[in-house]
């Protein structure tokens, strides 16, 4: 059974952007990357750090703690110090809202 939850705007979130979303007690991050997009959980795997302060750039987000960086579409880890992938989840827009699959 899916459980999409909308998000944020699409037109929210600038190109190669990243914004936070809260629910049900979880946080996630939400990207722009080429009119697509993108999500993921919303901390680090390395210290819990808020990605949504992170910078993106093509599918990468760069932790803003200690430089580590994400693919942004499989969550597989770029660099040190992260060697734990990030949890991606499927996205949609529709009437101009972002939803994730949960």
């Amino acid at each position: 059974m899916s459980n999409w939850i909308p998000t944020v705007s699409f037109d929210a979130i600038d190109d190669e952007d990243v914004t936070r979303f809260d629910h049900a007690g979880r946080t996630f991050a939400i990207y722009r990357v080429e009119d697509r997009a993108y999500a993921s959980d919303g901390l680090c795997t390395h210290e819990r750090v808020h990605l949504c302060d992170g910078l993106v750039m093509d599918h990468v987000i760069e932790c803003p703690k200690h430089n580590g960086r994400f693919d942004i579409r499989d969550g597989r880890p770029l660099g040190a110090p992260v060697c734990v992938a990030l949890k991606t989840y499927p996205t949609k827009v529709e009437d101009g809202v972002v939803h994730i699959e949960i």
